[in-house]
């Protein structure tokens, strides 16, 4: 018994010393925090700046590719050395002896160059540009319909949090009466009217309420701890709601249908856009291709110099005429990949449709179960009324009190049960409904 009641202060050493530090918190304190720090969030932010960036690759077709090189030579080749000399604009009447030309002195030439490609138009690059446009707004969606479902996860938590607290205030009561139950069998056995078998069994009940309890504060620690991994903040606080845990009102309209406009059904359609749009540019592949080019020179024997100087533009039709069917099985490939995303688009809204209907379903069954686990709260509650004030007279069995008040608990912990699995249902029912 000793070392019971050891244990029993040191447990509650233990919890009295977490609970100066929990600190108070809203759910709109935590769904703000949550939008700002959590990393989920965050790396679908990130897939949307990597579209982007594949989007913003594609102004190659629309925008100039220029560059700009210095290049510095020394030949004694025989070619060479008259071109360079030419380009140099040095070349004199000297330089076409046989033998200047056949075996010439080294030159150097340093050569400034910069270079100006311009696509004029490229059939394909406008299809694959629509493509890479499809792809950034589906992840935009899907990014939108992620900060939904992790703000889902922020009620699940808060509720399980809210559910975690009311467990303990549950329990607490419970130990409360255990305890004077087991008061009131102490001194009935020293009066005689109990056997020590009864003090035993009503010692047990106490005991499992502390273990109950126990777990019950684990549970609470456990949610605060998940609810800080969402918020991205200090595992170590211990966070306890606001408010308390209540049921949820709301009106809903059971005869709606899945919205079009959904985010993640509007990535898809995006998505599957996207692969039309590629597909389409395969396609456009075969189609010749014009761009414009130009170059403007700067020529010297010295280094950064450039005396002498030139230029040249023009345009170039290019029709790869075939490619050992390669262009061919690319177009296939994308092809089959397109029909593969409608597929994958009517099996989504036909797997949301019957996830929407479920979830209507689940939240008719809560509301019935809520009813039917409140007036076996109020049964119970008076059930063991009676009982308890049957047994300070004597008039009712130990078995009997234990048993009836072991149920009260349940029947305790079962009603706020349901109210989170109401509450739950209704915001997963509102998750797949929102648009």
């Amino acid at each position: 018994m000793m070392k019971y009641k050891l244990g029993f202060l040191l447990l509650l050493v233990f919890y009295s010393g977490l609970a100066q530090e929990t600190k108070s918190i809203t759910k709109d304190e935590v769904l703000a925090k949550v939008k700002e720090s959590n990393n989920t969030i965050k790396m679908a932010q990130q897939d949307v700046l990597s579209a982007k960036g594949d989007y913003n690759q594609t102004n190659a077709i629309l925008l100039p590719n220029i560059s700009v090189s210095h290049t510095a030579i020394a030949t004694s080749n025989p070619l060479m050395a008259f071109g360079s000399k030419l380009n140099q604009e040095i070349l004199t009447a000297a330089d076409f002896n046989p033998d200047l030309l056949n075996n010439p002195r080294q030159i150097e030439d340093y050569a400034t160059r910069v270079e100006v490609q311009q696509p004029l138009l490229n059939f394909d690059g406008i299809f694959q540009r629509k493509a890479a446009k499809s792809k950034l707004t589906a992840t935009e969606l899907q990014s939108g319909r992620t900060e939904d479902y992790i703000a889902l996860e922020v009620e699940k938590a808060y509720m399980q949090l809210q559910l975690a607290y009311k467990t303990v205030t549950v329990l607490q009561k419970a130990q409360e009466t255990a305890l004077e139950n087991k008061r009131i069998a102490d001194n009935s056995y020293k009066q005689g009217y109990l056997q020590k078998s009864d003090v035993l069994a009503v010692e047990v009940r106490v005991t499992e309420i502390d273990n109950q309890l126990q777990y019950a504060k684990s549970n609470i620690l456990n949610a605060s701890n998940y609810l800080s991994v969402l918020m991205n903040t200090d595992e170590n606080e211990i966070l306890k709601p606001s408010d308390s845990l209540s049921i949820v009102n709301y009106t809903s309209n059971t005869s709606e249908n899945l919205s079009e406009n959904r985010k993640d059904i509007l990535a898809m359609n995006s998505a599957t856009e996207a692969y039309r749009q590629m597909h389409k540019a395969d396609q456009m592949a075969f189609l010749p291709r014009l761009n414009a080019f130009g170059t403007y020179e700067l020529h010297d024997d010295e280094i950064f110099q450039g005396q002498a100087q030139g230029y040249l533009f023009g345009a170039e039709l290019k029709w790869n005429l075939f490619e050992g069917s390669k262009r061919f099985g690319k177009s296939q490939k994308s092809k089959a990949e397109y029909d593969k995303s409608k597929l994958q688009l009517e099996q989504y809204k036909s797997e949301s449709q019957l996830e929407l209907n479920k979830a209507k379903r689940g939240l008719e069954d809560a509301k019935n179960k809520l009813k039917l686990t409140k007036l076996a709260l109020e049964q119970s509650g008076e059930s063991l009324r009676i009982r308890t004030n049957r047994f300070k007279q004597g008039l009712e069995k130990t078995t009997d009190l234990l048993m009836s008040e072991t149920q009260f608990s349940q029947k305790q912990l079962e009603y706020y049960g349901t109210i989170f699995q109401h509450n739950y249902a209704l915001a997963y029912l509102k998750f797949l409904m929102e648009e």
